[in-house]
């Protein structure tokens, strides 16, 4: 008898080692190694955040300097594509490096996801649908992105094609993370974020519907500019016929 409660109570104090305390909710979810972020949070949206502005007026001054005949569509495209892509190369490709032990990273990176967790802690569960949405993304969205960007500065006549389909995998991968969330919330009854409404309405919504706006911008866009040389081809064919 004595035996077996101390062989509970090891396998207790095993499992809070590998699993600590922490602050995500579910409270009961299982964040592997938990750490507190060692920086403030000031500190660490200030970094990330800098960095955007940083890349964003970099991507303006380039852009306008080797395509100087550049519209603002073209050249807030540019932009959007080249920060795009650099977040995720290199913001969400660390986390798929990364996802089976983020909960202890202490990088700006790991310490930048450990704060957007809180808006959504599957982030620190190695769920498998952010797992696999964020590998896609970093893996292919993120170098397309880049080649968009680079299209449109040259002017090549696949950039609307291209810039469809990767615009076409953010918007998709955007309203499955949405869709995944809300039906284990209201399905299920589970919910990944803290109750302040901070982190949900800023963090969950707002930084996740920049990418369904603006690629469904972009869709529409390019829908537009290929159906009108589809026709305007259409129609040149038709008066070689016609001669």
């Amino acid at each position: 008898m004595a035996a077996a409660a101390a062989a509970l109570a090891l396998g207790k104090n095993a499992s809070s080692v590998l699993y600590p305390p922490h602050p995500y909710y579910p409270l009961d979810a299982l964040v592997n190694g938990y750490v507190e972020n060692k920086d403030g949070v000031p500190y660490l949206l200030t970094l990330f955040f800098g960095a955007c502005a940083i890349l964003f007026t970099a991507t303006y001054f380039v852009g306008q300097s080797v395509t100087p005949k550049l519209n603002r569509v073209e050249l807030f495209s540019t932009m959007w594509f080249v920060l795009s892509g650099a977040i995720h190369l290199i913001f969400e490709g660390y986390y798929a490096l990364n996802f089976a032990n983020m909960g202890e990273k202490q990088t700006i990176l790991g310490q930048l996801w450990k704060e957007y967790a809180f808006s959504d802690s599957r982030y620190l569960t190695q769920n498998a649908f952010v797992l696999c949405m964020e590998s896609v993304t970093a893996a292919f969205w993120g170098p397309g992105c880049l080649i968009v960007a680079y299209m449109i500065v040259v002017r090549h006549p696949m950039r609307y094609p291209l810039q469809m389909l990767v615009s076409g995998g953010q918007f998709y991968g955007d309203v499955l993370y949405y869709a995944t969330c809300g039906f284990d919330h209201f399905v299920w009854g589970k919910t990944y974020a803290r109750p302040e409404p901070f982190y949900f309405w800023f963090y969950f919504f707002f930084m996740n519907f920049i990418w369904i706006v603006i690629p469904g911008y972009l869709i529409i866009e390019g829908s537009i500019v290929s159906a009108r040389a589809i026709d305007k081809a259409q129609r040149q064919e038709k008066g070689k016929k016609v001669q």
